[in-house]
């Protein structure tokens, strides 16, 4: 089975998530499709020895449609705009940083999908409002039907069921991880642009809040902060898990 990848590009947002599923429902029906922004990488278990093939062959003998994935947003140690990011380097050489815990999580009643808040964007810029922090769980891979569509960017997906990427009974689901490199100190130029075509949620709050809280140069690295290092630490931390899938 091939797996079909679209990268959510500025023309995406333009349309809105109505243009990533006409997308999918021309191009990804019946194909496992990978829906990540272009500044996340898709971390899954065994990302290391395995192919991404070897994981959704697995999904699909376990008859598994969905694969969530937590969004874990990736920060340099310092400034952020002390630090420089060149073109065509690596983000992650920068921003190596996250924060190992602090997330809350819920559930949706009307959309069944998780919803999980926390990390640096809620410690640093909704500090004082943490209910309003931005969602950090996504659905990145899905095997497409064309009768899908994302409800929310991959936040969260119709129908209902494919957002139950958890185990309803307590247990464990095999899941990945988003990580994030937002924080860069490319990242008041293209503030600037999402506030000024204010397509976002709440007409954009949240890079406002980001454009506000960026303007003194703030450090977001603290001590408890971890440096990546694998996929196995951050299943060692509970953010993550390769679930049944030996």
């Amino acid at each position: 089975m091939s797996i079909w990848t679209t990268k959510a590009s500025y023309k995406t947002a333009r349309f809105g998530v109505d243009w990533l599923t006409y997308l999918q429902r021309c191009y990804g029906h019946n194909h496992w499709t990978l829906t990540v922004d272009p500044d996340e990488f898709f971390v899954y278990p065994f990302c290391d020895t395995r192919s991404i093939h070897a994981l959704t062959d697995w999904l699909s003998s376990a008859d598994i449609k969905s694969f969530g994935a937590m969004m874990l947003d990736m920060y340099p140690k310092g400034p952020i705009y002390d630090v420089p990011y060149q073109r065509g380097a690596d983000p992650l050489e920068i921003a190596s940083w996250f924060d190992p815990g602090n997330y809350t999580i819920s559930r949706n009643p009307r959309y069944q999908n998780l919803w999980i808040q926390g990390g640096p964007r809620s410690r640093v810029f909704f500090a004082e409002k943490p209910l309003h922090a931005p969602a950090l769980n996504k659905i990145p891979l899905v095997k497409w039907h064309k009768k899908y569509a994302y409800a929310s960017s991959t936040h969260m997906i119709l129908p209902r069921g494919l957002n139950q990427v958890y185990d309803l009974a307590g247990g464990e689901k095999a899941s990945g991880v988003l990580l994030h490199t937002k924080f860069l100190n490319t990242i008041s130029e293209k503030l600037r642009e999402e506030i000024a075509r204010n397509e976002h949620y709440a007409g954009s709050a949240e890079y406002e809040a980001y454009q506000k809280g960026l303007e003194e140069n703030p450090d977001l690295w603290c001590k408890w902060s971890e440096k990546y290092i694998n996929w196995r630490q951050l299943e060692v931390l509970g953010l993550m898990s390769k679930g049944n899938w030996a």
